[in-house]
């Protein structure tokens, strides 16, 4: 079954017959988590650094944010059977784009604080685009 991950959205699955997908991310960053031991994976799609900028929107969609996203993904992959030391994590997006003056840096900065909770967190990151 395809698992669709939206905008501020993200999904787990431990059913190996499960594809997680998300489209169109632009400056969005998608983060992908799987455990081939359990076969558990997780899929978020989000679009900004700080939930520090709306925590209004943060606490309605803590999917929308890094900070608020990315350990929310990580501890739904664990309620599942994922083991943090058998995660592969890849990245992919942060591009930037309506931005050619650099203005936002929104693609940089998602992609920035994501590497940072994962480097404090100590996952490394196998790939990423």
């Amino acid at each position: 079954m395809n698992l669709v991950v939206g905008v501020a959205d993200m999904k787990t699955s431990n059913n190996p017959e499960d594809t997680l997908i998300t489209y169109s991310l632009g400056s969005c960053l998608g983060i992908c988590i799987y455990d081939p031991q359990t076969r558990v994976g997780g899929l978020l799609h989000l679009m900004l650094p700080e939930s520090k900028i709306d925590k209004a929107k943060a606490g309605v969609n803590p999917y929308m944010f890094a900070d608020t996203g990315i350990p929310l993904l990580f501890k739904s992959v664990y309620k599942i059977g994922g083991a943090k030391e058998r995660l592969i994590v890849k990245l992919a997006g942060a591009s930037q784009i309506l931005d050619s003056a650099g203005v936002f840096n929104i693609g940089k900065r998602n992609y920035l604080i994501a590497r940072k909770l994962l480097w404090k967190n100590r996952v490394l990151i196998e790939n990423e685009d």
